[in-house]
């Protein structure tokens, strides 16, 4: 008698088709509509209390399905000119939200989850509909009292525009009227004063080598993007997909880490938080890998594997990001506000490797993401794309994307969340688990924040890695190092 039942995916009903008004799709959106690069979008949502499908039903009437993208189907030959087109149409909510009957006395519901999602990614979205879907599973996990599964195809929005399109449907727990607040960068380069002769030169100087090395940077990058679409490929490790890893059923898994724990190393070395979590991210995958080639820390052993060219295909968003709040009082007022897909590509260099000194990992992080931020290699990615799209057509343009993800090994994202705990359609949330599957990489590490805490999700070809939750427990164990050494060090005492 077997001990949990076998994940049921719910059932779909047929869609709408009372059309009111077309937009033809983007270059980016075309992309992820092609048969060979067909990709979406998963979030897992942790509930602190039991899933309300009427309530979920309730709430998204009066946002996800006012705005226009979530309220069109996709016409690929019938739109105007015979171009791929969306077509708004009514919306039935109900078709869109699956309750699938789960047995309560399931021994495992970690890993039934788990397996659901599994399955999840092998079904095709149904193109008779709007392109998203809402499972709600009663289900009560090790973090949360019930599950959300928020499925949305890629074609209808680059990664942040929907994280914050999915932010506009919340409010903030504390304050049920309020939006949830999101950390945002302000951009400054030199001094707010100018005044005095010897510093306007001295900041022309400045201005002139900036200039200078955001011009080599992008040279190189762009060399490297073209060499790795010609022939350049990533060392073959345990990592590196194998042909048609797209089409298996991808696992899911995710650790919660505490934020504050990134802090004290952010702070005691003066970084930011994206080389901390890359920084924990390259010494992860070094005891991942060196437990997967049995490997010890002998000198020979680390020049080994300093030598593995390791990289990240990671797409850049390059419009300007919508505000939660715009898209708020867009799905409210059901007005215009800017949207759709528009990123380039960058190749991020992983540097692993055996350290002797675990705060090593974080300062080639440094090192790397400040070069990156240098160079407009997303930018000429981008507008090569859009050459290639326009001269040679769509499969040209799939082929390229292919091979340069088919040449790289992993897919890595860094997405800010909200700061205080947030509602959504009166679900308390535990934790937020956003993830890509779809796309030629055996491996996809995508860290968001939510409140204290880091949440660090990991998809994974299982025929390539078959161990994800190992390599989950890898980055929780080098955030502790790094942490743990920092503070052996007297660095955050210093710093405070």
């Amino acid at each position: 008698m077997e001990t949990w039942k076998e994940p049921q995916i719910g059932q779909r009903m047929g869609g709408e088709k009372n059309t009111v008004g077309e937009e033809p799709l983007s270059p980016c959106s075309r992309l992820f509509n092609s048969p060979d690069f067909n990709c979406a979008i998963i979030v897992i949502m942790g509930c602190k209390v039991k899933g309300n499908a009427p309530a979920i039903i309730d709430g998204l009437k009066h946002t996800l399905v006012n705005h226009p993208r979530f309220s069109s189907i996709l016409e690929m030959n019938d739109g105007k000119k015979g171009k791929p087109s969306w077509v708004r149409t009514e919306v039935r909510v109900e078709d869109h939200v699956i309750v699938p009957d789960i047995d309560p006395n399931i021994e495992n519901p970690d890993q039934y989850l788990e397996d659901y999602i599994s399955k999840l990614t092998t079904i095709p979205m149904d193109l008779s509909k709007p392109l998203w879907e809402i499972h709600l599973l009663c289900l009560k996990t090790s973090n949360a009292e019930s599950i959300g599964l928020l499925k949305i195809h890629h074609s209808l929005g680059d990664g942040m525009s929907l994280m914050s399109l999915f932010l506009a449907c919340t409010r903030k727990t504390s304050d049920p009227e309020a939006l949830p607040t999101v950390a945002v960068r302000k951009k400054q380069f030199g001094p707010s004063c100018y005044t005095g002769f010897f510093n306007k030169i001295w900041w022309l100087f400045v201005g002139l080598w900036f200039i200078l090395k955001l011009v080599f940077n992008t040279f190189v990058d762009v060399l490297m993007f073209a060499l790795t679409i010609c022939f350049l490929r990533d060392t073959e490790t345990p990592l590196l997909a194998k042909p048609g890893t797209e089409l298996v059923p991808k696992r899911f898994v995710h650790r919660i880490i505490s934020f504050d724990d990134v802090k004290v190393v952010k702070n005691a070395m003066k970084l930011t938080v994206n080389d901390v979590l890359l920084g924990v991210t390259q010494a992860g995958l070094s005891r991942y890998l060196s437990r997967r080639y049995d490997q010890e820390a002998t000198p020979k052993s680390k020049e080994s594997m300093r030598r593995i060219r390791l990289r990240s295909a990671i797409m850049i968003n390059l419009r300007p990001n919508t505000g939660i709040e715009a898209l708020a009082d867009m799905m409210a007022k059901k007005s215009k506000c800017r949207w759709g897909n528009l990123f380039g590509y960058i190749l991020l260099p992983f540097s692993v490797g055996l350290e002797t000194d675990p705060l090593e990992y974080v300062r080639r992080a440094k090192v790397t993401v400040d070069r990156k931020k240098h160079s407009l290699e997303a930018v000429f990615s981008m507008a090569f794309f859009k050459l290639i799209l326009k001269v040679l057509g769509l499969k040209a343009s799939v082929v390229l994307v292919r091979k340069v993800i088919h040449n790289t090994t992993l897919t890595f994202s860094n997405v800010v969340g909200p700061k205080e705990e947030i509602t959504f359609h009166g679900h308390p949330l535990s934790y937020i688990a956003p993830s890509v599957f779809g796309h030629p990489h055996a491996l996809t590490v995508h860290f968001q924040s939510y409140e204290n805490k880091v949440i660090i999700s990991v998809t994974a070809d299982p025929t390539v890695i078959p161990d994800p939750h190992k390599m989950c427990d890898d980055f929780v164990e080098s955030l502790k190092l790094i942490k743990s050494t920092v503070l052996e060090r007297g660095l955050y005492e210093m710093e405070v």
